[in-house]
């Protein structure tokens, strides 16, 4: 009988940094019919970590250019003040799944939505947008 060493492949990593302390770690599955905006502009209390099963995902982050992350492919978020402004379906004739762990700050929410005055407030943050 051969040894076979099981195929472990890195997707992404990142360092929490020191004292972040107890949390709640939240895996959730989240599919997008085509098209799909997906949530309005939020924040997340912890980080955010993703895998795209299937599908093309538009990914935007405070202070970063919006991107395109496709199947097989991994993201993360920091969470905390950072605004999570799209996570939209790129494709217009089909699904697009991923999978996010979420690690929640302790005695705070796993999500909350950004307010229209906050979005203006912090309009100078966000990342240029493509011309259309």
């Amino acid at each position: 009988m051969a040894d076979s060493a099981p195929n472990i492949r890195l997707l992404d990593q990142a360092n929490l940094g020191q004292g972040f302390g107890p949390s709640h770690v939240m895996t959730v599955t989240i599919e997008l019919e085509p098209g799909s905006a997906g949530s309005p502009p939020h924040r997340h209390s912890g980080p955010v970590f993703g895998y795209l099963i299937e599908g093309e995902l538009v990914f935007e982050l405070e202070g970063e250019a919006e991107r395109v992350i496709r199947a097989g492919e991994a993201f993360w978020e920091p969470g905390g003040d950072v605004i999570h402004y799209q996570a939209a379906n790129n494709l217009t004739d089909a699904r697009t799944v991923f999978v996010a762990v979420m690690v929640c700050a302790p005695d705070q929410e796993m999500l909350t939505f950004v307010s229209d005055e906050e979005l203006a407030e912090r309009a100078h943050l966000r990342h240029p947008r493509p011309a259309v």
